[in-house]
């Protein structure tokens, strides 16, 4: 994974151009307003990975142990080669995200089985679109059909055959029907016949294959349904099926099992025993158990309890080698040493709870891999010790918020099972943020977190149901604030994820929703309610599921779902105090005027689907930041088995609704929305699978694809100061989009321009720190994608630039297809092309008064640009480098870069930094040597770092400096070289008099000159053999000069005393060394004549016939 950007690389080019097949070959007459245009504005990932996120599945290389596949729940498939050092994510960009079955095939081991859709019945569950495979070891996948399966619970391949595969499709958790029941493909996934059907309510969550006996396979049958109330969890259609012929035919299997209404089941066969299987049961009454048969499967017996909950776990395991050994992953994973009977807890200390697979080394069964909410674990001591992997950065975001911290501002967020988190949105250094960035806010499953804007120290962060605390990071102190019922009063209901906000008005004001409406003017040391029940107070016990209403005794009813009707989203308006809207789980749009003392109600704007009884899932309210009469809304149905987009607008306070939702893909939920805070027709959308952006206000949508993997944007905050997008995303942590505000300054009339530079935003002069990326912490270290210090450039190119070459092309091309011949090209003409050089572009920086500071070759083909100038001068050296010239410099610790690859591939690094002031960018292009103006010129700023009290006098010191130094660093390196050139002459001159018959005194002379040159390198360069005896050496006019350049290129301040007087010191010897590498070029001219009198072979540098 790329998790960083190397800060000291100077110029990186954040160019992805935009490429396209289009009418012609310059890109010209495609549509501008399409996602390949704004494929530079790429996301980049900040993490974190200190907590990671649900791991579900995990599969080893059978012949190679170092070589995992990590499932994530709802992050794709992680691969590595290197038992966990480093991940490469390889399932990310399919067409689902959330993964329930990884397996790879015994006997191909390059083929990897994907089953889409995690397993589990929990809330907050990913869906997915069927089975996947690759046969290159995940590098490439093809989806293989069930694409309405949405949930896999097993993928079995046949240990005889690779081509016959079992996949356990348990059908959709929110509705009927889909594709449910078992599946079985003879032919490698090419197609599959359903093998076991039970119901459009029932599906096959579980499938085992006999490990002793192929031919034996157990199906688990599951009837289930999860809505926004209520969770059933079982019924009488659940049971366990056998087939003793490879899946032809089927029979219930009933001895041992209990009767009634069953929940779960979950199978493990041991392969250390054969016809010994156990199972995990869920029975309608009474503890949930294990169970064992001894004839595989055929009839059963009850062990003992077990401490589980078959709706959020799944699996259980056998021990590969000890047939009495079970592992049960659970809050606690269990494991039993007597078959089931009794059971201890594995060991969970300094480790995560909340298990779900459980890898056990089939050569060693102390060695134990565990999948669990936090991530990934590994333990060789069968759970006393646990390692965690915290370089896999799959942490599930339910919220987002960002502090107005300067420079730098912070990101907040709350996780699925892992805490609220905090941590800065880049760094200085030469990585990104890492682990140790991070901080915890508040435990819990975390959700909503808000920054107060007066004092970015008091951090508000909630945790499920209503558990909100007030952090202040000074003292670490945390104050719980949930607001309560008052004496004689109902009892209060909180959504899982209660929306709370601070006013924009007064940040000491609160607001808290549970099914009532809640205000706190002391920052939540007390609370009133502003509301009555907002909800529409239905009693969820009575709405029919799967077509009936259930008694109270059905198997986990209303397991993990939050007392339904309350509130699920909150807002109130910028432009007018006291303007509220609220939203409730049930359906419902509340609205009041006058700060909660009276409320109006909207239901059902138009195109949403209307369910009488419990409406639509409102799942967020956005208040315009431009305009006090409109209000955005977004609906989430998926819960009622709905996956199309519900996006809303209200131009009249919430009183009539139209829909926005425009040309959004129809399947992939909104969950998130924002508004520009500038241009009110500038949105962003959040869905199932991606974000999107319009620039109409929600007529066209256009997808953000670049670096963000397909993915749940469950939130999204905008930092208003940097123009930030952020993203919480449900499974790969958080995103920033780098000052997006070009989005709002496109338009139809940009695009025409043959040329676009949009406006920039100030730029921070800042020193980066020095060192190397990842130090000497190992790969291990995980890392943020940082931003790049500088000056970000984002530009538009209409039509790539076309050499004569391609123009005599496209001319023949045209000539074609009128049915003409088109002329063929002359000699000179072929030549000429051959010579031409290639078109160039180039953004150029000039200073207030014109002074051309830089000049970048930049990339030109058709589509927006983004381009990082590293804010430094010209630079000193062909090249761009920077050192003392020659050998030598600093850095070090090791021979190799330890950074990541770049974002993007970057450029030069120039010369000293520019100072603080206003300039001016333009761009041009080069073709056959004619060079033209592209578009207007673009102004901006250079801004000191505020941590920088520089005095104005100062920096004109410092320039002034800068501007010595450079000359002397030009001499410098100019003397370096034309030293070393002396010296290989005087070398290849000493070899060449050697094989001649002139005569040897002109080799002794040859001899004395050498020593001569070498005198002066050594007095530019140092001694290189006082060096070696470390008896200390005078100090060479290059350690001066680097100690000069470090004061010029290394500050934006006035140098120290000790780089002036180096720079003193080095001008003064530098210049008497040039006088006598001038002397001595002159004298090599005279012995150089002396030897082409003398018939001496030809040396580099000599002028035949001299």
């Amino acid at each position: 994974m790329r998790k960083a950007l190397f800060a000291v690389v100077a110029l990186l080019s954040l160019t992805l151009s935009a490429q396209e097949p289009a009418p012609d070959a310059a890109g010209r007459g495609q549509d501008p307003f399409s996602a390949a245009t704004f494929s530079a504005m790429r996301l980049r990932a900040v993490g974190p990975a200190l907590m990671s996120g649900r791991v579900s599945a995990i599969a080893v290389h059978p012949g190679d142990k170092q070589t995992w596949y990590v499932g994530v729940a709802s992050g794709g498939v992680w691969k590595t080669v290197n038992a966990g050092i480093t991940w490469t994510p390889v399932f990310q960009n399919e067409g689902a995200y959330s993964v329930g079955a990884v397996v790879i095939d015994q006997k191909n081991p390059a083929t990897i089985w994907v089953g889409s859709g995690e397993a589990n019945n929990q809330r907050s569950v990913g869906y997915g679109d069927g089975i996947y495979r690759s046969d290159d070891g995940g590098r490439t996948w093809r989806n293989l059909g069930l694409k309405t399966s949405e949930h896999i619970g097993r993928i079995v391949v046949d240990p005889r055959d690779s081509n016959v595969v079992f996949a356990a499709a348990y059908g959709p958790l929110w509705t009927a029907g889909g594709d449910r029941g078992l599946y079985k493909t003879i032919d490698g996934g090419k197609s599959w016949t359903k093998v076991l059907e039970i119901s459009e309510h029932t599906g096959i969550s579980d499938v085992a294959m006999d490990p002793h006996d192929p031919e034996v396979l157990l199906a688990v049958a599951h009837q289930r349904r999860r809505h926004a109330w209520t969770l059933i969890h079982g019924g009488p259609e659940s049971g366990l099926h056998k087939s003793t012929d490879g899946g032809k035919t089927w029979r219930r299997v009933r001895e041992g099992i209990p009767g009634g209404d069953l929940g779960r089941i979950v199978l493990s066969f041991s392969p250390a025993k054969q016809g010994l299987v156990y199972a995990k049961v869920e029975p309608a009454t009474g503890s949930v158990a294990i169970f064992a048969s001894l004839d595989s499967g055929d009839s059963w017996e009850r062990r003992g309890n077990v401490q589980a909950q078959p709706m959020y776990y799944k699996n259980i395991h056998a021990d590969p080698k000890t047939p009495e050994r079970l592992y049960v992953p659970s809050v606690q994973t269990q494991v039993s040493d007597d078959g089931g009977r009794t059971f201890r807890n594995l060991g969970e200390r300094s480790k995560h709870v909340d298990n779900h697979f459980v890898w056990i080394d089939p050569d060693n069964t102390d060695h134990l891999l565990e999948g669990c909410d936090g991530g990934l674990y590994e333990t060789w001591d069968r759970g006393r010790l646990w390692r965690h992997f915290t370089n896999l950065s799959v942490t599930q975001f339910y919220n987002v918020d960002v502090d107005n911290a300067s420079p730098i501002y912070n990101i907040f967020g709350g996780t699925q099972d892992n805490s609220t988190l905090g941590g800065p949105s880049r760094s200085r250094g030469p990585q990104g943020p890492t682990n140790n960035d991070w901080f915890i806010v508040t435990g819990g499953d975390g959700f909503v977190a808000r920054v107060d804007p007066t004092d970015t120290n008091i951090v508000y962060a909630e945790s499920q149901y209503g558990g909100i605390v007030r952090l202040d990071r000074r003292t670490s102190e945390r104050v719980n604030i949930k607001p309560v019922e008052g004496k004689g009063e109902p009892p209060l209901r909180f959504n899982w994820e209660s929306p709370f906000i601070m006013s924009p008005h007064n940040p000491s004001r609160l607001y808290f929703g549970a099914n009532r409406l809640f205000r706190s003017d002391d920052r939540g040391n007390t609370w009133r309610a502003i509301s009555p029940d907002l909800t529409r107070q239905t009693d969820r016990n009575l709405l029919p599921v799967m077509g009936k209403v259930w008694p109270p005794e059905a198997i986990a009813q209303h397991q993990s779902t939050a007392t339904w009707g309350n509130i699920s989203a909150l807002a109130e308006s910028r432009k007018r105090d006291g303007l509220l809207y609220v939203g409730t789980d049930d359906g419902l749009i509340q609205f009041s005027y006058d700060a909660g003392a009276t409320w109006r109600k909207s239901e059902n704007p138009p195109g949403l689907p209307d369910y009488k009884t419990h409406g639509v899932y409102v799942q967020r309210i956005f208040a315009s930041k431009n305009d006090e009469s409109v209000v955005y809304a977004v609906y989430e149905n998926s819960k009622n088995g709905d996956f199309k987009p519900y996006v809303y607008k209200s131009a009249n306070k919430g009183a009539t609704w139209t829909s926005i939702a425009g040309d959004l893909p129809a399947s992939g939920p909104a969950l998130s929305f924002a508004e520009d805070h500038v241009n009110p027709n500038l949105l962003f959308v959040g869905t199932e699978f991606g974000l999107f952006f319009t620039t109409d206000g929600g007529q066209k949508w256009i997808r953000l694809r670049n670096n963000l993997p397909t993915i749940a944007v469950r939130d999204l905050a905008i930092q208003e100061r940097e123009n930030d997008l952020v993203l919480g995303t449900f499974g790969r942590g958080f995103y920033v989009l780098d000052d997006y505000s070009p989005l709002r300054q496109v338009n139809t009339a940009v695009f025409q321009r043959d040329a676009h530079i949009f406006a920039t935003k100030p730029a921070m002069l800042a020193v980066p720190e020095t060192g190397r990326a990842r130090g000497s912490q190992g790969e291990q270290l995980w890392m943020g994608e940082n931003l790049p210090d500088g000056a970000v450039f984002t530009y538009w190119v209409r039509d790539a630039p076309r050499t004569a070459r391609q123009r005599r092309q496209d001319a023949a091309r045209a000539a074609e297809a009128k049915k003409e011949t088109p002329p063929y090209p002359s000699q000179a003409e072929l030549t000429a092309e051959v010579d031409e050089e290639a078109p160039q572009t180039f953004l150029t920086v000039a200073d207030a008064s014109g002074k051309v500071v830089r000049r970048l070759t930049v990339p030109g083909t058709r589509g927006i640009h983004r381009y990082v100038w590293n804010l430094r001068g010209v630079p000193t050296t062909a090249g761009g480098g920077f050192g003392g010239g020659g050998a030598g410099g600093g850095g070090g610790g090791g021979d190799d870069d330890d950074s990541d690859p770049p974002v993007v591939p970057g450029g030069t690094g120039g010369g000293a930094f520019v100072a603080p002031g206003t300039y001016k960018a333009t761009l041009s292009r080069r073709v056959g040597g004619a060079l033209t103006t592209l578009g207007a010129e673009q102004a901006f700023t250079v801004v000191a770092d505020p941590a920088a009290a520089i005095p104005p006098a100062a920096r004109t010191t410092a320039i002034d400096y800068q501007d010595r130094v450079a000359k002397l660093q030009r001499s410098f390196t100019g003397a370096l070289e034309q030293g070393n050139n002396l010296r290989t002459r005087t070398t290849a001159i000493r070899r060449a008099l050697v094989d001649s018959p002139a005569d040897l005194k002109m080799l002794d002379e040859a001899a004395r000159f050498d020593q001569r040159v070498l005198a002066v390198l050594r007095k530019l360069r140092g001694d290189e053999t006082l060096r070696g005896l470390e008896s200390g050496s005078p100090s060479a006019i290059q350690q001066r000069v680097n100690s000069a350049v470090a004061g010029a290129r290394g500050l934006t301040g006035v140098p120290t005393g000790t780089q002036q007087l180096n720079y003193s010191i080095a001008v003064d010897e530098l210049a008497a060394e040039i006088t006598k590498l001038r002397a001595l070029e002159a004298e090599l001219k005279k012995f150089e004549q002396q030897m082409e009198a003398a018939g001496v072979a030809y040396t580099p540098g000599r002028w035949p016939g001299q």
